[in-house]
C-alpha cells in the first residue's frame, strides 16, 4: 500500500463522512452551490460548515443507529447553518456508516437496512422536519407531516418512484455503490482528477435519471429537459474539450436562471454518498485535486 492510500486508510468514519462532503461541495458541479457560486439563501461556507457538522454524528451511527445518526447530523447542522444543507446526503450517509468497518458494505448496508426500527423511522421523520427541506408539498401516503409508520423501509418505499434517495432505501443502494462510485473510479483510472470525474459523473447521472428535487420543484417536464441538456453536454466532448466546457457553461447559466429553482441537489447528494463509500473502501486515493 502506497503512503497516500495509507493515510487514506487512517480516516475515521467520521472523517471520511466530512471529507466527502467537502469534496463534493468543491467541485464546481453544473447548478449547484461551490467555491465560486452562491445562492442568494445558501452558500459554499454553509456546505463546508456542515460538512464538520456531521461528522461526529456519522462516526457514532454504527453504535447510535441511522434514525439517531440522521437527526444528530441535521441538529448540529442546524445549529450552525439557518437553512436546509444537507439532510439527502445525512439519509444516505447514516446507513454506509452504520455498517461495520471489517464489513464491505454492499452486504453490511443490506444488514443496516433490514434492521432498521420503529425509533429509526421515528427519528428520521423528526430530521427531515426540522431541515424543513423545499420542494416536498404533500402525499397521499406517509407524509412527513403525519404520524411515521413502523418501518421506514416503508415510507421509503411510497416515495421510491419520485426520489432517488429514498430508492436507495429499498435497492440496498445499488445506484451508488453499483453505478456512481465505479464511474468516479473509473475517472480516476483514466487519469482525471477527482473534480473532473465528479463533474463528469454528475452530468451522467442528470443526463440518465434526471434530478429528483428538480421534479419536485419544477416538474417532471422540466427535470426531462434537464436530462435532455445534459445528455447534450455529454455529446460535445470529453474533459479536455473546449466544446464541452462550453456546453457545459451554457447548461450551468440555464440552470441557475430560474432564482436556482433548477439545482440537481439530489444528484449532488448521490456523488456524495459514492465519495463516502470510495473514502471508506480506499476506492478513492490521492492525489484528490
Amino acid at each position: 500500500m502506497s503512503e497516500q492510500a495509507a493515510a487514506i486508510a487512517k480516516l475515521s468514519i467520521g472523517q471520511c463522512a466530512t471529507l466527502a462532503c467537502l469534496l463534493e461541495a468543491t467541485a464546481p458541479k453544473v447548478g449547484n452551490v461551490h467555491r465560486g457560486a452562491d445562492f442568494h439563501d445558501l452558500s459554499f461556507t454553509d456546505f463546508t460548515v456542515a460538512g464538520v457538522a456531521i461528522g461526529p454524528a456519522m462516526e457514532d451511527a454504527q453504535v447510535s443507529g441511522v434514525g439517531r445518526a440522521v437527526l444528530s447530523a441535521i441538529e448540529a447542522t442546524r445549529g450552525l447553518v439557518e437553512t436546509n444543507v444537507n439532510l439527502g446526503i445525512a439519509l444516505l450517509l447514516a446507513p454506509l456508516a452504520a455498517v461495520p468497518r471489517e464489513q464491505d458494505l454492499a452486504s453490511g448496508v443490506k444488514q443496516v437496512l433490514a434492521g432498521l426500527s420503529a425509533e429509526d423511522c421515528q427519528l428520521v421523520y423528526e430530521a427531515i422536519r426540522l431541515a424543513k427541506p423545499g420542494g416536498m408539498g404533500e402525499v397521499e401516503e406517509m407524509d412527513v407531516a403525519e404520524a411515521p409508520p413502523e418501518n421506514l423501509l416503508d415510507a421509503m418505499r411510497v416515495a421510491a418512484d419520485r426520489d432517488l434517495i429514498a430508492r436507495q432505501y429499498v435497492t440496498d443502494f445499488e445506484l451508488v455503490l453499483g453505478d456512481v462510485l465505479p464511474r468516479l473510479v473509473a475517472g480516476q483510472q483514466r487519469g482525471w482528477s477527482l473534480t473532473t470525474s465528479i463533474l463528469r459523473t454528475h452530468l451522467e447521472l442528470l443526463a440518465q435519471y434526471g434530478d429528483s428535487l428538480i421534479a419536485r420543484k419544477c416538474g417532471d417536464e422540466t427535470a426531462k429537459r434537464v436530462a435532455v441538456m445534459a445528455q447534450q453536454v455529454l455529446d460535445a466532448g470529453g474533459p479536455d474539450d473546449e466544446n464541452y466546457h462550453a456546453a457545459m457553461s451554457d447548461f450551468d447559466f440555464w440552470l441557475r436562471s430560474d432564482g436556482n429553482r433548477r439545482n440537481p441537489g439530489t444528484t449532488a447528494d448521490l456523488i456524495a454518498a459514492a465519495l463516502f463509500a470510495g473514502l471508506r473502501d480506499r476506492q478513492l486515493v490521492p492525489p484528490l485535486r
